[in-house]
């Protein structure tokens, strides 16, 4: 009769033992392509916790990303708090320094090198450029050319054509016309309006043979530009929030003279790699010190034309200044710094709504930056000094979730006030300054 015999234990767990290797190796198989029977585990979306508010947060970014472009700015314009009202048009004291903390902006003296001012334009003394070393920005000072009347694609006779059309138009309105002493604050759109309006559709019609994309232009004559951004953070004070960590919300109202638009994009002023040198004035107090307010109503992003025109790119505004405006009355209360500060904030903030809104229209937000810089121009006036301004928008990532590591910034290049002519005397324009309607040209020649 046969006997069983017993193995130890130890035997049978042996390391060794292969069939035991090729069943562990099976399980571990078998384990890794198994895929899990629950979903992730997640916060909630109706709970009251840090973590349900951030997943809010992400569900509306990606709805937000997922959305068209239409869609996109209804969603994000659709939230409505207090916010604060930035008006291109301030005599607040050193507005220029918050406008460029608002919008994290950086001011450069003089123009990109693409546009020549001649010897004859005086532009005074130059400003400091705002925390930019001189190496930083080399290729984008104004040059002075030598020769009076060079200008690239026209001779002296489209010049000489150009010249009498300015003359003509400031005869037409401070010769020719007999009109009435304006009321009271009415100056500027007594005179200086119609001047300009004819100032800008002469020289549209006018360049137009040199410059095919003014052809296909569309010019707007008092157009409404709306921008809503959203930058850096504050403490709700009161209510039912009150001890929260909120957005401070802007929004700029803009409404220029005029404005032209164009179908293709200007090329930009200088790569954007290049601002990243620069340094934007950091203001640490609150915006109601400036002062600013708050206001509750609809968020906007208008360009000054809807979705469907083909011209949704900005090429340049003019912009006229108030009648309250008066660089003689600033001078004699001793205000003579704040009449440059006055027109380099008016240029920041109008050139930053007026970019902005346009690479919202092409889809660009908080959460997806821009691809592209996109460049405007600006030009403005009280009918005697003009100031050229030019800005290339390469962020609109401004709020602090997105605004961490973002080394970019927004560039606006401007000049000092150049004085058009003199005075008006028996028919004739006394002291013309030719270098001003070069500049004015040169704008306007200006294409991708």
């Amino acid at each position: 009769m046969a006997t069983r015999t017993r193995l130890p234990l130890q035997t049978l767990l042996s390391k060794n033992s292969p069939a035991l290797l090729k069943q562990k190796c099976l399980v571990h198989a078998e384990a890794a392509a198994r895929e899990p029977a629950y979903p992730p585990i997640v916060a909630s979306l109706t709970a009251k916790s840090k973590a349900a508010r951030l997943r809010q947060i992400q569900e509306r970014v990606s709805q937000i990303c997922a959305a068209t472009v239409e869609d996109k700015i209804s969603l994000i314009t659709r939230v409505q708090r207090k916010k604060f009202v930035v008006y291109p048009q301030t005599f607040a004291r050193n507005a220029d320094r918050w406008y460029q903390h608002f919008t994290k902006t950086a001011y450069i003296s003089g123009l990109p090198d693409k546009f020549t001012v001649g010897p004859e334009v005086s532009t005074g003394e130059s400003s400091p450029s705002l925390g930019i070393g001189d190496d930083a920005f080399e290729g984008t000072r104004t040059p002075v050319l030598d020769a009076p009347n060079a200008l690239p694609g026209m001779g002296d006779d489209a010049f000489e054509g150009i010249r009498t059309l300015v003359v003509d138009a400031i005869l037409q309105e401070h010769w020719y016309m007999k009109k009435r002493k304006p009321f009271l604050y009415r100056e500027q759109e007594h005179f200086v309006a119609p001047f300009l309006k004819n100032l800008v559709t002469g020289l549209t019609y006018g360049l137009s043979k040199y410059n095919p994309l003014l052809s296909l232009s569309s010019v707007d004559l008092k157009p409404k530009v709306n921008f809503y951004w959203r930058r850096g953070e504050t403490t709700v004070p009161r209510g039912h929030r009150r001890g929260n960590l909120e957005p401070t919300r802007f929004q700029i109202d803009d409404q220029p003279h005029s404005q032209i638009r164009i179908t293709r994009q200007l090329s930009p002023f200088t790569p954007m790699e290049a601002s990243y040198a620069a340094e934007v004035p950091e203001i640490k107090l609150a915006p109601n010190t400036l002062p600013l307010f708050r206001r509750q109503y609809e968020n906007n992003m208008f360009t000054g034309a809807k979705f469907p025109d083909p011209a949704h790119y900005g090429h340049t505004q003019f912009h006229m200044v108030p009648d309250h405006y008066h660089r003689a009355r600033m001078a004699r209360r001793q205000q003579s710094d704040q009449i440059e500060v006055f027109l380099r904030a008016n240029g920041l903030a109008s050139l930053f709504a007026w970019t902005g809104a346009q690479a919202m229209y092409q889809g660009f937000w908080n959460h997806e930056d821009v691809s592209r810089p996109f460049a405007s121009q600006a030009v403005i006036t009280d009918g005697q000094f003009f100031s050229f301004f030019c800005y290339q928008l390469n962020t609109v990532a401004l709020s602090v979730e997105t605004d961490a590591n973002n080394p970019r910034k927004n560039l606006l290049w401007g000049t000092e006030s150049m004085r058009l002519y003199e005075a008006v005397q028996d028919g004739e324009v006394v002291g013309l300054n030719d270098g001003v309607i070069k500049l004015l040209i040169q704008f306007l020649m200006n294409r991708p």
